[in-house]
């Protein structure tokens, strides 16, 4: 069932929320301002608003019926197997399935390359991204796997950790509906700390899959060059955070109602 829910939740979630989600890769990536990048997506036009849609639907479906449904699966086993406190259990449950999840990172990384507008000449289709790749080796297919590794885990296991004690503050539910409207809120509050705390990693992870070939640069080295190019300022390097604080809010209330 858990399995079975986390597929349909992300389903919908992508369908909703990928223009949003356009417009944020594009500030991650060149960093502009919302208005740029809105403008910029204008100039692609309406055939190109939905490119690459494919990747991530393939990716966070699956992602997420492993999310939730190996969460309870590694949950049940280490609660079986090690005498320790639940809190602790269910936290490494949350770390090993976002790190199962990174298994598929080769469909995060054909996204990025399919929503940067200096590859649409390259390739058309998720199919034709995958091929180029090919080329290069099954390594470029994992190009940027440590910032989604970093990512993962942590953000997994303060989602799980963190959705009942917030609920619980939240006003007592009486009906399906409350009951509905809370998770949503649960989900949307989570999602939009997440998002935002992990935000200049996605940005790194952005950086490093956008390259095709060349040399695989270490997270802390592209780290430092972003620092270097957004004038080491740390408002530069969270530009685009604002739209990434208000996507998870709707996107996460979504998967978790």
């Amino acid at each position: 069932k858990h399995y079975l829910c986390g597929y349909c939740a992300a389903f919908t979630n992508i369908a909703v929320t990928f223009p949003i989600q356009k417009v944020l890769f594009r500030q991650q990536l060149y960093g502009l301002r919302t208005k740029d990048a809105v403008l910029q997506l204008q100039r692609d036009g309406l055939r190109n608003l939905y490119r690459g849609i494919l990747p991530p639907l393939l990716q966070k479906t699956t992602t997420l019926a492993l999310m939730f449904g190996l969460y309870e699966d590694f949950s049940s086993l280490l609660h079986g197997h090690i005498s320790a406190p639940e809190l602790v259990t269910r936290s490494m449950a949350a770390v090993l399935a976002g790190t199962t999840e990174a298994l598929l990172t080769p469909f995060e990384r054909v996204q990025t390359l399919l929503q940067d507008y200096k590859h649409h000449n390259k390739f058309t289709n998720t199919y034709q991204a995958f091929k180029v790749l090919k080329v290069y080796g099954l390594r470029e297919y994992y190009r940027g796997l440590v910032p989604i590794l970093l990512r993962n885990g942590p953000s997994n296991a303060l989602f799980f950790g963190l959705r009942g004690p917030i609920k619980q503050c939240l006003p007592e539910a009486t009906s399906y509906s409350t009951h509905l409207i809370n998770d949503f809120i649960c989900g949307g509050l989570l999602g939009a700390m997440l998002g935002f705390l992990f935000f200049p990693v996605n940005v790194v992870k952005t950086h490093m899959q956008a390259q095709i070939g060349g040399e695989f640069q270490s997270f802390s080295k592209v780290f430092v060059k972003i620092w270097l190019e957004r004038d080491r300022k740390l408002m530069h390097l969270f530009r685009g955070a604002h739209l990434n604080y208000h996507r998870p809010v709707l996107s996460w209330g979504i998967i978790h109602a």
